[in-house]
């Protein structure tokens, strides 16, 4: 079983939509059975909010349902729980290193620095504050960098 988290400040934008587009590539790949998704946020803000309702809409236009997750805050526990964590931006990944216990079977990633190939960007950017073309560039970029990130779950199975 390999499990992956991906991470962003309130886990009601950025990381839920990963969530959402990797499970489905999962899914779609038979590998539900094999591999765990989850998304957590490095703030406390949102903890049991759905999906930012831009996030969730933009995200069902391409056939993802976030509908079913909820926030939860990140923890040191997670980096014994999960084989990838992944941060969506740099300030993410130190919050995320700051709880990393020493000796953690994972250690915290920057998700579009380690599997983005398509785009420049090496962070995935907040599109909270923007409009809707940011919740589609959003979803550009986790759509690239998920299905790398599943050829590389495909090779540790």
């Amino acid at each position: 079983m390999k499990r992956v988290l991906f991470v962003c400040l309130g886990n009601i934008c950025r990381s839920p939509t990963a969530h959402g587009v990797f499970q489905k590539m999962v899914d779609d790949a038979g590998l539900s059975d094999q591999v765990e998704v989850d998304s957590a946020g490095t703030a406390a803000w949102h903890i049991g909010k759905s999906p930012d309702s831009r996030s969730a809409s933009a995200a069902a236009k391409r056939g993802y349902d976030l509908s079913p997750l909820r926030a939860r805050q990140a923890v040191s526990a997670d980096f014994e729980q999960f084989n990838y964590v992944l941060a969506m931006d740099k300030e993410n990944l130190t919050n995320l290193q700051a709880i990393c216990p020493p000796g953690s079977r994972s250690a915290p990633q920057l998700f579009l620095y380690d599997f983005g190939k398509a785009f420049p960007e090496i962070e995935v950017p907040d599109p909270y504050y923007g409009g809707d073309a940011g919740f589609e560039h959003v979803l550009d970029l986790l759509e690239d960098a998920c299905s790398n990130l599943l050829t590389d779950v495909r090779q540790q199975l």
